[in-house]
């Protein structure tokens, strides 16, 4: 696998619809007028949740409805609507785009193996290696999902190419280990510090994008 182009792939926000599932629990939680302050509220938590990379992502979620103030009932409302959360409408398309042109798809993400395996059944394309946060006691934007991925498929980095919507969790440490990055960027953040190599609205014009980042 040395010698294959590797494009890897944060899943939640990137290819799964992450802020809509996570929304609609809070408008059925929380009520509609308090949805976003919620959510706003559950980013700033969930970090500080993962830094020693002890607890499995659903006790992540569980724990941060929990500052959240959802009541017992509701603490687990996100770990049992996560696998049913959609991929976005050009994930498809664009993905076996790729696998059309050779490339090797890999995801690495900040969750547990049922959750991931339910979401790449929802994508419906095929992966070769998924690496999940709960099996190797690391969360991004910490380098171990991108060390276990060299130590698993021995890619060359000069072929490789990351795709991810965080700038802090992906796109900063993708790129300290010498990957060229595609943000995308769905939200329109601001982009300080690290530059991606390419910045796209959604993934419908990644396959020509990625063509140009990957070699030969």
């Amino acid at each position: 696998m040395a010698g294959d182009r590797w494009a890897t792939f944060d899943c939640y926000g990137t290819l799964i619809d992450w802020n809509g599932g996570i929304r609609r629990e809070f408008a059925r939680v929380f009520g509609e007028d308090r949805a976003d302050a919620q959510l706003e509220r559950y980013h700033a938590v969930e970090p500080t949740l993962q830094v020693d990379g002890a607890r499995t992502y659903r006790e992540v979620m569980r724990e941060t409805m929990h500052t959240l103030g959802a009541a017992a009932g509701d603490e687990d409302a996100l770990g049992e609507a996560l696998p049913g959360w959609q991929p976005f409408p050009e994930v498809r398309p664009s993905l076996e785009a790729l696998r059309a042109r050779g490339w090797q798809l890999a995801i690495l993400s900040n969750t547990d193996r049922e959750f991931i395996d339910a979401s790449m059944a929802r994508i419906g394309v095929p992966f070769e290696l998924a690496i999940v946060a709960s099996e190797i006691g690391s969360y991004k934007p910490a380098h171990r999902h991108w060390e276990r991925f060299f130590e698993q498929t021995g890619a060359a980095r000069e072929r490789n190419v990351h795709v991810a919507q965080s700038h802090f969790h992906d796109i900063v440490p993708a790129t300290s280990f010498g990957y060229r990055t595609v943000f995308v960027n769905r939200r329109d953040a601001p982009i300080d510090g690290v530059t991606p190599t390419r910045v796209l609205p959604d993934l419908r014009p990644l396959p020509a994008a990625i063509e140009e980042l990957g070699g030969p």
